[in-house]
């Protein structure tokens, strides 16, 4: 059963990672929201075997639960919901004013890139002589 669920783990962090390289914002949220429960797998088979509450003085010498993972995983839940929900409303806001989903490239981008590309051709021409 764990080989079963580190498998699922890899396949939804591999399939997140894929959907975060995509242009689209509604892919984009698909692939963090995929990513956040693959993190919750991954701390929930990081905690072991199942054991007995951890209350002291409730237990003699059997295996105690390490309590550590869940507490973990819930914070994990609150944070990728929050994280959801604020790109969630960029990607309304950015349908509202461009009418799609698309991530456009920012011009200074460009603009950087273009200038970077001139000055790597004008080393090589000086080289050349």
């Amino acid at each position: 059963m764990s080989l079963l669920m580190a498998f699922c783990t890899a396949l939804l962090f591999s399939l997140g990672t894929y959907l975060l390289l995509q242009r689209r914002l509604s892919r984009l949220i698909i692939g963090l929201g995929l990513l956040g429960h693959s993190a919750n797998l991954l701390l929930l088979l990081s905690g072991g075997e199942r054991g007995i509450a951890p209350i002291i003085g409730s237990v003699g010498d059997e295996r105690t639960a390490d309590p550590m993972p869940p507490a973990l995983a819930l914070t994990a839940i609150v944070i990728s919901f929050a994280v959801t929900g604020f790109l969630l409303a960029l990607a309304y806001r950015s349908w509202q004013l461009t009418g799609n989903d698309l991530v456009e490239d920012d011009l200074e981008d460009r603009r950087i890139a273009a200038l970077t590309a001139a000055s790597n051709d004008d080393d090589e021409e000086v080289g050349d002589q």
